[in-house]
Formats: C-alpha cells, structure tokens, sequence
C-alpha cells in the first residue's frame, strides 16, 4: 500500500467525534495530527487515539509521521485548512514519490446546516456588545419590516426571478431570527427561542399531515385539503369561521378570504348595498365588497386584478414621464 496523507475534514456544526466508520478506522490506524486543540481532539482521545499538536512545520510534520508509519492522519480544522491543503499539493506534486494526499470526509454538513449558522450571528448582534439598533428593537416595531420582506418576496414570485427570491426570503428569515431571538429576552414564563418556532412548525406539519407521516390513505387533493382544515379546527377551538383570519392583510384580500370562509359554511350573508349606505367611504366600501363578490363568483382572484391593472397603469405612467422629458415638457 502506498504512503498516504489524509486530511480529515468534518462539519463544524456537528458535535465533535461525530465521525463515519471509515473516518474512525483510518484515525484508529495511523498517527493523528492536528494544528490546536479543539472539541474534535479531545474526542477523539477519548476514544484511545493519541493526538499530536503540531505548532509549525505541519507539512514536514506530517511527511516525517507518513516515513515512519505509511500513513498520517491531518485532523482540520473548522475551516478546512486550505492553505496546508495547498502547501502540501505543492510539495507532493514536486516529489510524488513522498506520499499521496487523500482528501476524506468523516462528516458533513446537514440541510439546514447553515441556518445554525444564521441563529448563531443573530445572538451575536443581539446580545451585549452586538448591533445597539437590533438590541433597541421590540416586536411592535419590528412589524412593519415584516410586512416589508413578505411583499418583497411576493414581488419576486410575481417577477419569476428566482434568484431575488432566493434572497428576500433570506431577508424574511432575518425577520424570523431576530422575532426569536428577541423573545428570549422576555419576562420568565413569557420567553422562547427559535427552537421552538421551529419546534411548533415540525409538530404541526407532522400532525396536519397523517398521510405522509401515519399511513393514511393519501387520497385526492381535495381530500387532504378538507382533511387539513379538519385537523385545524380540531386543534383550535373556535368561535366563528372567521376566527384565525389575518386582519392586517390588504382589504381586496381581506374580502376575498372573509367571503370565502362564509361561502364554505353555505352562510349566504348579503354584502350591504351602497346605495343604502349613508356617508361616501360607506358608499364606496359597500360598492368595492360588491366588486370582490363578483369576481369571486367568477374566480378571479380580486387581490391579484387590480394589482396587475395597478402596475400596468404604472408602466403607462412611466411611459408618460419619458415621453414628456423627450419632447421638453
């Protein structure tokens, strides 16, 4: 068997000796060398590998462990060690003779990996010594930025830019972090963290879909979604079919979902007449809900319509402008 350099690289956001059995086999095997102490030196020693820190020289240090042994092992560190990665690809492919270098993964970063990452410079920014502008944050004032980032990620769906997506729900994310992270700094008994957001989410996706997760029969789409709306109902005791309505929503959507929920029950509530409406924001209201019935009636989304016509007037706008800087009005 030829000489061999291993470089054993691991995931920093898994717990120390979390390792593959080929990774524990080639430690178990050969001297193990690394350049600082670190949660994965001492697990490994516990496991019974002695564990050498080198605090120079590394690449000689390891080319004298492969002469004598046939094979040195190079715990990384968190970052990798590229640079003796690239010392040692160097020296090798000068005298290929010396050792070959094997590049193993004894683990790797899960998905989701980095959003571990994403909580970790959160409570870095909004903790003592941080960001002073997220540490003077509350939920109330942070409310309207999340709004922001919803219509901005909305805006980027509309505009099927996949990557401004990508990027705006990083911002919704951001909303999210510092929400949790902000909670964990609220009266004892009040407080929680973003573990048990997502703690929530996972118990709710779980349980409002058996049949993924219990066996059920799967059925057509309509009926998981009548199933899901059962399950709702049996977790939150209600009073009203209205009840859990998102009232801060845009009113044309707000309409649309409150006629919606109405309709599903068979409640057949007439919308006022403006016509008998006294004052002229009545009048108004009255005519635009009948506006919204209608075109529910006809399926369009009415949210969706006068946003399209909105941004092409927009466009026509725009247009106008041009026009009039070119002919000097």
């Amino acid at each position: 068997m030829s000489a061999r350099i291993v470089l054993l690289v691991t995931s920093p956001r898994l717990p120390a000796g979390l390792l593959t059995a080929a990774a524990w086999d080639v430690v178990r095997s050969a001297p193990v060398l690394a350049g600082a102490e670190s949660g994965l030196t001492a697990a490994v020693r516990t496991a019974g590998v002695e564990v050498t820190v080198v605090d120079g020289g590394a690449t000689q240090a390891l080319l004298d462990a492969v002469a004598a042994h046939g094979t040195a092992v190079w715990l990384a560190g968190p970052a990798g060690d590229e640079a003796l990665a690239r010392e040692l690809g160097l020296r090798l492919a000068r005298a290929p003779g010396l050792a070959e270098l094997e590049l193993m993964y004894g683990s790797w970063d899960p998905p989701g990996a980095r959003l571990l990452d994403a909580v970790e410079v959160m409570d870095r920014l909004a903790s003592p010594g941080g960001d002073p502008w997220k540490r003077a944050q509350t939920h109330r004032s942070l409310a309207g930025f999340l709004l922001e980032e919803c219509y901005e990620a909305y805006d980027a769906i509309s505009a099927d830019d996949t990557d401004a997506l990508r990027e705006e729900l990083g911002d919704v994310l951001l909303q999210v972090l510092i929400h949790a992270r902000l909670a964990e700094d609220l009266p004892e008994g009040e407080r929680w963290n973003v573990d048990d957001v997502a703690g929530g989410l996972v118990d709710k996706m779980v349980r409002r879909n058996p049949h993924v997760f219990s066996g059920e029969r799967t059925g057509s789409l309509d009926e998981i979604e009548a199933n899901w709306e059962r399950i709702k109902r049996e977790e939150k005791a209600r009073d009203s079919v209205l009840d859990g309505i998102a009232l801060s929503q845009p009113a044309l959507a707000l309409a649309a979902k409150i006629l919606d929920r109405a309709a599903r029950i068979g409640l057949a509530v007439p919308p006022p007449l403006a016509d008998s409406q006294v004052d002229p924001e009545a009048r108004l209201g009255a005519g635009l809900l009948a506006t919204v019935a209608a075109a529910r009636q006809a399926g369009i989304d009415p949210e969706a319509a006068l946003r399209r016509t909105t941004l092409a007037y927009a466009d026509a706008v725009r247009t106008a402008e041009r026009e009039a800087r070119t002919s000097g009005r």
